[in-house]
């Protein structure tokens, strides 16, 4: 057994913030928004929400279930069928954005000096435990980014920001500054 070393702990601390920051941020996109808003498409060949989430629902059970001892491309999945109009509700939506999620937190909180350098398949192809995470936090990012983005344009003159508020830029700033050199994560002050 081998002692996590600092930049170990540090890097998986940061993951799971980082990752329950994408995930905030969706929630705060899906609060704003009407059942019917989740349903719309930009034209017949874009994704509406409930489609971008039930993708990452498929995906995040199939790469994060058992991920330290089987592919995360399980044969279960049917990667296709995520990018149909499955989901019915605003209420499912929010069932398979949890589970989804609950998923991914349960196999980063297994991980421990006794399997951080276990060597992750996807797709039959090897990756370090680091690679396949950043592979996924980047993953969701790009499709967090795409909710988000929907759901701003749903909601015009209606949005509410997400994290700092047009024209408040230099008021966070001057707070964040007067607080002298501090640690903590980025995501610590964004409302």
């Amino acid at each position: 057994m081998k002692a996590f070393t600092i930049m170990e702990t540090q890097y998986l601390n940061s993951t799971i913030k980082q990752f329950e920051y994408y995930k905030a941020l969706g929630e705060k996109t899906f609060s704003q928004l009407d059942e019917r808003d989740v349903f719309w498409q930009y034209n017949p060949e874009s994704n509406s929400i409930a489609i971008i989430v039930n993708h990452l629902w498929g995906n995040m059970l199939s790469r994060w279930t058992d991920f330290l001892t089987t592919d995360g491309e399980k044969p279960s999945r049917n990667r296709d069928l995520e990018f149909e109009s499955i989901i019915k509700t605003k209420t499912e939506l929010l069932e398979k954005w949890q589970t989804g999620w609950a998923c991914l937190f349960r196999a980063l909180h297994g991980i421990n000096e006794d399997n951080f350098y276990t060597t992750i398949y996807i797709r039959n192809q090897g990756h370090t435990l680091v690679e396949a995470i950043n592979r996924q936090m980047m993953h969701y990012a790009y499709h967090v980014g795409q909710i988000v983005y929907i759901g701003r344009m749903i909601k015009g003159a209606d949005w509410q920001s997400l994290s700092i508020p047009k024209g408040e830029s230099k008021s966070f700033n001057d707070n964040k500054f007067s607080q002298g050199k501090h640690g903590g994560h980025f995501t610590d002050d964004i409302k």
